[in-house]
């Protein structure tokens, strides 16, 4: 008794949600246009019960080879319920022409619907394989893979994209596909877009609804100028192709055919980039840019680096082209630069920035240019050359050697001519002259020790090998010492200002951080204490010394605001050299 108050309730439901939506007659093709030879279906839906009195249209300018079939159907789905009852002819028209197949009616609820008119293009015969239910030939009508590109003329270094779609109508199905030849693009830089998934979408193709799906899609920019070809994709398409027959369910009984599709072959036009008011400095740059010359620090002291960032942001070819150099004057030591590249790929091109660091270390106390720098790029837009030109940039150093002048150069002094007696002397004509006594050299004191000097030389060089021998084996020895003498090296400037506090403790601080730039390879002076122990934690250095050295930046910073001896400089230079030494032990 239950089963049947719960199925009556069910049905009571069902049908009240099938009496709640709105009503609607509507008309579909098979196709919008087609051969005089040809045929199309057309089907009338409605999406309600309780529909009557259907009246199809006047079909004047075709013939009726098929039906009317009437199919009905209801689904019920994540609890939407849904119904469609329709009306299908199968229409040949009877010569070509542009013509409108007029509204369909039926009657519902005492109120009579009509359908949508529909446009239909009739052109002339097309070639009909002697077989029309040839599933080659349907597979053929059916699917249609499509290369599509955003711009044919663009110019020579601006982005445009290619999509490969496939087009395939209601009327077949695919079950696999496999692209057997990829396209070349010869002339072009090219960059396959990723893109999520492959969502199946509607739309039309030669006037006919399909449903699609993009294959592929890359961008594209020319890289010379004159008629590019995309050569065609082909791929292996697995279609389900209806046979005219349906099962015992009434479901279609389909057959399946393996048949290759290509895409049409497209040409683009490139445009080369114009002659005129193109400037001098122009490097290849095609898009929307904006450009920036900065310095990290604007003051510091000889052997303190700076940073000088040239960098180009925006929208275009940013992978190709080169940024501006820079100029800077001769007492500014300058690196070569790092770059830097931070560069998306999307639909509509390339974005981002790229970015050239220059280090830069001056050596000499004063004040330098940096002159300004320039850069140009040609707008495809505005079909314009654009140039941004940056200001100057001015580094002062406070502190460091002096520049030497050309003023003590060695010159010589010009002076009048003395004379110094007559100008000319009498010839002597008589002499006093005596033989100068010499040792003869034969068999002298110098001689035997000469003589001699080889023979002792062998055991005294025999000596000195042993001990170079002995010397060479022992390597922690070694290492301690070259340890050592690389201490002293970076610490000789500290030691120089040994009794002069402030001095000296900026210098034991600017040693320590030379020695971890040439060690480690990057710029110290501009991380926290604890970047740097994580630095020397990644090349396994211990943590004991790795405390020392940190110690002995902090004595540096707390040192320069308390009271300290000469005694207490020389402790703090022997520490800093001790560390040193046995970092380099361990790096």
């Amino acid at each position: 008794m239950k089963l049947k108050i719960y199925i009556s309730l069910l049905v009571s439901f069902f049908t009240l949600a099938l009496s709640a939506q709105d009503a609607a007659l509507t008309a579909a093709v098979s196709k919008n246009k087609l051969g005089v030879n040809q045929r199309l279906r057309i089907e009338f839906s409605i999406n309600k019960q309780g529909a009557d009195n259907f009246k199809a249209p006047n079909f004047t300018n075709f013939k009726i080879v098929g039906g009317p079939s009437q199919s009905v159907s209801q689904s019920w789905i994540n609890g939407k319920v849904s119904f469609n009852q329709s009306y299908t002819y199968i229409l040949q028209p009877k010569r070509k022409g542009e013509f409108n197949i007029p509204s369909a009616s039926i009657e519902i609820d005492g109120k009579t619907l009509t359908s949508n008119p529909i446009k239909v293009i009739v052109l002339d015969a097309v070639d009909i394989p002697k077989n029309p239910n040839d599933p080659n030939y349907i597979a053929e009508q059916n699917i249609h893979l499509v290369a599509e590109i955003s711009k044919s003329q663009p110019y020579v270094g601006e982005g445009i994209y290619v999509e490969y779609r496939l087009y395939f109508s209601d009327n077949v199905g695919i079950y696999d596909n496999a692209i057997t030849e990829a396209p070349q693009y010869n002339g072009f830089w090219n960059q396959e877009i990723k893109r999520n998934g492959m969502g199946v979408k509607t739309g039309t193709y030669n006037g006919e609804n399909y449903r699609y799906a993009v294959l592929h899609k890359a961008l594209l920019i020319p890289t010379t100028s004159g008629k590019l070809t995309i050569d065609p994709m082909k791929m292996d398409i697995v279609v389900a192709v209806p046979t005219g027959r349906a099962d015992f369910f009434g479901n279609v009984i389909t057959r399946q055919v393996r048949k290759e599709f290509s895409s049409a072959k497209k040409v683009v036009n490139a445009r080369a980039l114009p002659l005129q008011n193109k400037p001098e400095g122009f490097t290849g740059a095609v898009g929307q840019f904006s450009f920036d010359v900065s310095l990290s620090k604007n003051t510091l002291k000889a052997n303190e680096s700076s940073q000088i960032k040239v960098s180009v942001n925006g929208k275009g070819n940013l992978k190709l082209f080169e940024l501006p150099k820079i100029e800077t004057p001769k007492e500014l030591e300058v690196y070569q630069p790092e770059r830097k590249e931070n560069v998306r790929i999307t639909g509509t091109g390339l974005s981002g920035s790229v970015t050239d660091s220059y280090t830069v270390v001056p050596e000499f106390k004063g004040k330098y240019r940096i002159p300004k720098t320039s850069f140009s790029y040609f707008n495809p837009k505005e079909k314009v050359y654009q140039t941004i030109t940056t200001d100057d940039l001015y580094v002062d150093v406070l502190e460091g050697k002096e520049i030497p002048t050309n003023s003590d150069a060695n010159t010589v002094a010009k002076q009048d001519v003395k004379v110094t007696g007559n100008d000319f002397r009498y010839i002597q004509t008589s002499t006093n002259l005596h033989p100068i006594k010499t040792d003869d050299f034969f068999k002298s004191t110098l001689f035997y020790v000469l003589l001699l000097l080889p023979i002792l030389a062998i055991p005294v060089g025999i000596f000195i090998q042993k001990k170079k021998e002995e010397r060479d084996s022992d390597i922690l020895g070694n290492k301690l010492r070259k340890a050592d003498k690389l201490a002293k090296k970076y610490l000789s400037e500290a030691q120089k200002q040994l009794g002069n506090k402030e001095a000296f403790y900026e210098a034991l601080e600017r040693a320590l951080h030379n020695y971890l730039k040439a060690k480690l390879g990057v710029e110290t002076s501009d991380i926290s204490r604890e970047k740097i122990t994580d630095l020397l934690a990644n090349k396994n250095v211990n943590k004991e010394t790795i405390n020392s050295f940190i110690q002995v930046f902090n004595n540096c910073d707390f040192a320069r605001y308390t009271p300290i001896t000469n005694v207490q400089m020389k402790e703090e230079y022997e520490k800093a050299k001790q560390v040193i030494t046995q970092l380099d032990r361990q790096l």
